[in-house]
């Protein structure tokens, strides 16, 4: 069993300061909800803060789709992007590591070091490509609860909490371990993708594929589906947002002049420009199976079930529960986070639900949201 490390020092206040990623290995075989078997797994994770002796104080944070393991902090004094939740990780921030001891992993079936597509299978030294497991939402949470129990050696939780595709492994964590988790935060998620949310993940698989560099997902490392995942992650990204949002951001204002001269179809908007900029930045840290894997492991995530009563899922739930929609969300609407507590209600769970008011569409669970901020801050105090 591994020790629970210490991946952070404190160099400002409010900030973790240095990180250090870690992989935790089990060498042992993993049977995914399909039947299919790895021979081994690696979850990539860091952490935050200090377990107390009781090791009691842990909060799992599950990420979203194109998120990883690194939501805090700094690997190097040179980074210029600190974590993708560091404006929520730290002392004294929501997820207060004076208090809590704050875990983060690469999900099963991701490419920033866990096991994935990309990896090589041990039984034939190449890579797994296609031939990798259609892991599911549950898959990713088990292979967690074996980082927890069996590298950390945590058998209790204080909370998990986490948004997007984050929120549902926050809904599947209170169902399938419902004695390990003592509260639930899922933000800016659904128990179900609906019809659009499906149709937007097909084209962009559809991206992927017809992009003559996929090779039938077997290609070499640094020579896969640029374009197709580029033109993916533009429109997803699109989802994340809002009109407003976007208006408000980019509105019609044109490409400076003052850059090098355009050909006629290069970006002219400056929002244009800001989605071209998505799609590049991506490719340089996503693998295009992981993205195929990902989408569709979202798809068929369904708490409704054929009887289309989510109850009978949540009725194994006993953590308490607090959902927080946005009212600009499109993609997993106010409507849909709703649901989910009004379910939990009527299953006796102790369940409640908060709609934060802003303009920037699905991805406000991830920027500056003071309301966010004390609505966390006071679930965890309670």
């Amino acid at each position: 069993m591994l020790e629970p490390p210490t991946t952070s020092t404190q160099e400002d206040p409010g900030e973790v300061g240095l990180v250090q990623w870690k992989d935790f290995h089990w060498p042992h075989s993993f049977t995914c909800d399909s039947g299919d078997t790895l021979p081994e797994l690696t979850l990539r994770y860091e952490t935050y803060g200090q377990l107390n002796s009781r090791r009691n104080n842990a909060i799992l944070v599950c990420h979203a789709l194109s998120g990883d393991h690194h939501c805090a902090g700094i690997h190097d004094l040179k980074d210029r992007k600190a974590g993708w939740w560091n404006n929520i990780i730290g002392p004294g921030k929501p997820l207060d590591t004076n208090r809590f001891f704050v875990i983060c992993s690469n999900c099963l079936g991701g490419c920033q070091g866990s096991t994935g597509p990309a990896s090589n299978n041990p039984e034939t030294g190449r890579p797994y490509h296609l031939d990798f497991p259609l892991v599911t939402i549950g898959d990713m949470v088990r292979a967690q609860h074996l980082l927890l129990t069996e590298g950390l050696g945590i058998h209790e939780l204080a909370a998990v909490i986490g948004g997007s595709m984050g929120g549902m492994q926050v809904l599947q964590w209170g169902i399938a371990f419902p004695g390990f988790v003592k509260k639930l935060l899922p933000l800016a998620t659904t128990a179900r993708q609906n019809a659009q949310a499906i149709a937007f993940n097909e084209v962009g698989r559809l991206a992927i594929m017809q992009d003559p560099a996929w090779n039938n997902g077997r290609y070499a490392e640094d020579e896969g589906p640029d374009v197709g995942l580029a033109v993916a992650r533009m429109m997803a990204h699109i989802t994340y947002l809002s009109d407003a949002g976007l208006q408000e951001k980019f509105g019609r204002d044109r490409v400076t002049t003052k850059k090098a001269a355009r050909q006629l179809f290069d970006a002219e908007f400056e929002v244009e420009s800001y989605l071209r900029y998505q799609g590049q930045s991506f490719i340089n840290r996503f693998d295009a199976n992981s993205y195929l894997y990902l989408t569709k492991a979202l798809d068929r995530f369904d708490l409704y079930g054929a009887e289309e009563r989510m109850e009978e899922q949540l009725q194994a739930v006993a953590a308490e529960t607090l959902v927080v929609g946005f009212t600009s969300d499109w993609l997993f609407p106010t409507a849909q986070n709703r649901a989910i507590v009004h379910a939990l209600l009527r299953c006796g769970k102790r369940a409640s639900y908060a709609e934060v008011d802003m303009s920037l569409g699905h991805d406000s669970f991830l920027v500056h949201a003071p309301e966010l901020y004390k609505l966390v801050t006071a679930f965890l105090k309670a």
